[in-house]
């Protein structure tokens, strides 16, 4: 009996400090004053082999807080089965109309070439606009949105190419080491990539290699750097092993 009840209580620590992170996502709410009076909802690392949170979750979140536009900073899936479980996710994102624009991350790269193509396919016919190292102007502002830095696919130069430098610019990139590569200055940029460190044990990125940011203690939150300010996600899911420990999954709320 005593033996049981012992199997039966780690049973339940495992849960409520591994898994219960990865089900019970925060809604972040960030503020910089970059003059747009908008609201936007940044959706990071959704990696759909893993994550535990519903396309109804997010939908409802949507739906309440009406934001003016969605961002999405990459890492949808590395495995080219699970773009039908996207799709869902997907689905559920743009049910509500709103504008939607998105990047791609270092998982999303892991799939063949082929698969890449059939993931921007997916995502522009649901609605998605996918942003690969290049601008678009949306009348208050620019955004820019610049693939992968860690799968050496990132180009900021010519992300920045036709920005103009006279209206407010706002960045989307996956790995947050980007900052440390743009050479254009920019109001506020979102990223994703650390997962808030997954497992929040001190020191843990300086053993496991994330690239400097990480390495200097800096891989969630907001944060200014020479060019502009950024902000670090925590996600919404994570990779393997699929729990977290004392770190949240996160969708973030930007007042910009």
């Amino acid at each position: 009996m005593v033996v049981v009840i012992g199997i039966a209580a780690l049973a339940l620590l495992f849960y409520l400090f591994l898994i219960l992170p990865t089900q019970w996502f925060k809604v972040e709410r960030c503020h910089y004053q970059a003059g747009l009076g908008l609201k936007v909802l940044q959706i990071s690392d959704l990696h759909v082999e893993n994550i535990r949170i519903s396309p109804r979750r997010i939908q409802k979140l949507i739906a309440r807080e009406q934001p003016a536009y969605i961002f999405l900073t990459g890492d949808f899936t590395q495995k080219l089965r699970y773009l039908p479980k996207v799709r869902q996710y997907v689905k559920a994102i743009c049910a509500g109309g709103i504008p939607v624009y998105a990047v791609y991350g270092n998982h999303d790269h892991r799939i063949k070439p082929s698969g890449v193509r059939e993931l921007k396919k997916l995502l522009e016919r649901e609605g998605v606009t996918v942003l690969i190292n290049e601008s678009i102007d949306l009348g208050a502002f620019q955004l820019v949105g610049i693939d992968d830095w860690s799968s050496k696919k990132s180009k900021p130069g010519r992300a920045f190419l036709h920005v103009d430098p006279s209206k407010p610019i706002i960045v989307l990139a996956h790995d947050p080491n980007t900052v440390l590569h743009i050479k254009h200055s920019y109001d506020y940029l979102m990223a994703g990539h650390f997962h808030g460190m997954q497992f929040n044990v001190p020191f843990l990125f300086r053993f496991i290699n994330k690239g400097k940011l990480a390495a200097s203690g800096i891989y969630k939150g907001q944060h200014k750097w020479s060019n502009g300010t950024f902000y670090i996600s925590k996600g919404i899911s994570q990779t393997e092993p699929n729990a977290r420990f004392l770190i949240r999954s996160e969708v973030t709320v930007h007042q910009l």
